[in-house]
């Protein structure tokens, strides 16, 4: 991890950036279970799930969102902050073992209602390790610009 100041204009639509993979463990589903407080058998109960449609234990959503959202943080950008996260959609189930990895394309740019900063849009997809696409969102970011008129 490194610090990088990037402004809104160094910004590129269509721009790419793609992580290394990371297998998703029990230990992580344990660990999310005590930090969110669910429990629910979908992620904790191996021997229930064996008589449930999807036959084994599936990831909590969330804890794809913060690992695949974590993965994705290889830089620090003094020059911009994080708004949040829009149309956070949960595609396909991850399981103990699956390896996931993370796309980043900048998506949007647009002015914003304070003149020095610009929003930009990054559109996150995780995927498993046969490609296939198990989640994906927005992550809108504030920057600011390095020039603007007052």
């Amino acid at each position: 991890m490194h610090i990088k100041s990037q402004f809104y204009e160094d910004y590129k639509l269509g721009h790419k950036r793609e992580t290394l993979g990371r297998t998703i463990t029990e230990t992580d589903f344990v660990v999310h279970a005590g930090h969110t407080g669910d429990f629910f058998p979908h992620h904790m109960d191996s021997e229930w799930c064996k008589t449930q449609p999807f036959k084994q234990r599936i990831a909590h959503g969330t804890l794809t969102f913060s690992v695949g959202i974590g993965m994705t943080a290889t830089e620090i950008n003094p020059e911009a902050f994080s708004k949040g996260y829009d149309r956070l959609r949960f595609i396909k189930p991850v399981h103990i073992g699956d390896t996931i990895k993370v796309v980043v394309t900048i998506s949007e740019k647009k002015d914003s209602k304070h003149v020095h900063l610009g929003h930009v849009t990054e559109h996150v997809e995780i995927f498993n390790q046969h490609g296939e696409l198990v989640l994906v969102c927005d992550h809108i970011l504030l920057a600011k610009r390095k020039h603007h008129n007052k």
